[in-house]
């Protein structure tokens, strides 16, 4: 029972043939029976019709092949001493039974039915009439074969016809779980019951209540995360304040610097109830549409937007474009995921390279782009973790949220991207990588049909933007 239509198959298919065995096996008998008692009615009259003869004679000689293929009748007339005065087919010796009546006889390896008279006439003879037994053998086949030809014709359709109608309700089954593989915590609706089995329609209809209660809880979530982020907002934004007044009036010392780690403390609650409210938008149901962005441009509107972040760090932001002119790289998404993915992890690199490090953002070949930093790394174990809420490697510095891979990677799944992460192996730091994948709106797409996916390219010199100066300038890849 593991598959509906095998177990209709495997029980149906069977029972029609069976059916159709026992219909030709119930046929044949009965055929078989009235075709012996017909001709057991000839074989009878006949017999006594050449008994009742005053003369000595016997029935024509039939053809001796007619005999077997049309079944016609021997005839045999014996003297009361049981001598054979005559016969249709001289060289049948079949022999007189000793008793009046029918029986079924072998002679010259052939079955005959027999019927025997009892003496009678001028000097008491007895005639014998035999028919050949093979020949009613075959006729009552031939008969039941005609009988069960329809049945035996119509077998193979109706085990077809139950073949399709399986595998329609199958495949209607297996629409219904492929709709509800569609739902998501975006777009969460119940399911049609149009072309719903009527049998299967009470699951469909538990499925969607419990689809509708899932849609609610993951609404009450949203707005709980949007209400608590929207109550701590203000509090917090009316402390930093206060805590900005009170600077002025603070001794230098001890107590400075108690400030300062408080206002460090202050600024990561704001980090962190900006992540928040971010996460919230984007797990609202996804209603903004995919179209061809590109990729060069929001990376460069990225990169300047971030550039105050990298000067508060004293972080050297750069863009490296490895495609070798390329035009119009593009990723086919919505606007506000594209940037929520570049934005996280560009903001992420800054985030966790000391100060005076380096960030790299590169764009190789087949729209696939690279953010390079030299920061910490992440331990290997630990590099599919880091994309959870709210996780953070220990040990670690902690000016970071834990939501900002967790944003990306959502972001990234919408838009039908991959992201990766990697340990540099020449030096300290990490490798983000993103590029086209499976995801909701599918395989994306790239400037050429012809770039092969490069993963790796040789030390060459490239245009370089650098973030900073605003202009741009050649720098050897491996100087970087």
């Amino acid at each position: 029972m593991c598959s509906l239509r095998r177990a209709l198959l495997l029980w149906l298919v069977p029972l029609f043939l069976a059916v159709g065995l026992g219909s030709a096996l119930f046929s044949y008998w009965g055929f078989s029976r009235m075709a012996s008692v017909f001709m057991d009615d000839q074989m009878q009259q006949l017999a006594q019709a050449v008994a009742g003869s005053r003369t000595l004679a016997a029935a024509p000689v039939p053809a001796p092949e007619r005999i077997h293929t049309s079944g016609n009748f021997v005839t045999q007339v014996y003297g009361a001493d049981g001598a054979l005065l005559a016969s249709s087919l001289p060289q049948l010796q079949a022999g007189l039974q000793p008793a009046a009546g029918f029986a079924d006889v072998q002679a010259g390896g052939v079955t005959w039915r027999v019927y025997s008279t009892q003496a009678s006439g001028a000097g008491g003879r007895r005639v014998q009439v035999l028919q050949s037994g093979s020949f009613r053998s075959r006729l009552a086949a031939e008969r039941a074969l005609a009988a069960a030809a329809p049945v035996l014709i119509l077998l193979p359709l109706a085990i077809a016809i139950l073949w399709g109608l399986a595998r329609a309700m199958s495949l209607a089954v297996q629409d219904i779980g492929r709709q509800a593989a569609l739902q998501d915590a975006h777009s969460i609706a119940e399911l049609p019951l149009e072309r719903v089995p009527q049998e299967i329609q009470p699951l469909v209809v538990s499925f969607n209540s419990l689809l509708t209660r899932l849609r609610d809880a993951f609404a009450d979530q949203r707005r709980f995360v949007q209400d608590a982020a929207h109550e701590l907002r203000t509090p917090i934004t009316a402390l930093a304040l206060q805590m900005e007044n009170v600077r002025g009036d603070l001794p230098p010392g001890a107590c400075a610097e108690s400030f300062s780690q408080l206002e460090a403390g202050l600024r990561r609650a704001q980090r962190l109830v900006e992540q928040l409210l971010k996460l919230s938008r984007q797990q609202a149901p996804f209603v903004e549409e995919a179209r061809d962005l590109d990729l060069r441009a929001q990376l460069h509107e990225s990169i300047s937007s971030l550039i105050a972040l990298a000067d508060r760090r004293h972080i050297d932001l750069g863009f490296i474009d490895l495609t070798q002119g390329e035009a119009g790289a593009t990723w086919r998404c919505a606007a506000g995921d594209l940037r929520s993915v570049v934005d996280n992890l560009i903001e992420n690199a800054l985030r966790y390279t000391p100060e005076g490090g380096v960030v790299d953002v590169r764009l190789l070949p087949a729209a696939v782009v690279e953010v390079v930093d030299t920061g910490p790394g992440i331990p290997p174990e630990l590099l599919d973790r880091v994309f959870d809420r709210f996780y953070r490697v220990a040990g670690g510095d902690s000016r970071g949220s834990g939501l900002g891979l967790a944003i990306a990677q959502a972001a990234a799944e919408r838009c039908g991207l991959r992201i990766s992460l990697r340990n540099r192996p020449d030096v300290q730091g990490l490798v983000a990588r993103v590029e086209p994948g499976a995801g909701r709106h599918g395989a994306l797409i790239s400037s050429s049909e012809t770039a092969q996916r490069q993963l790796s390219q040789p030390a060459y010199s490239d245009n370089t933007v650098d973030a900073k100066a605003g202009n741009d300038r050649t720098v050897p890849l491996t100087e970087r």
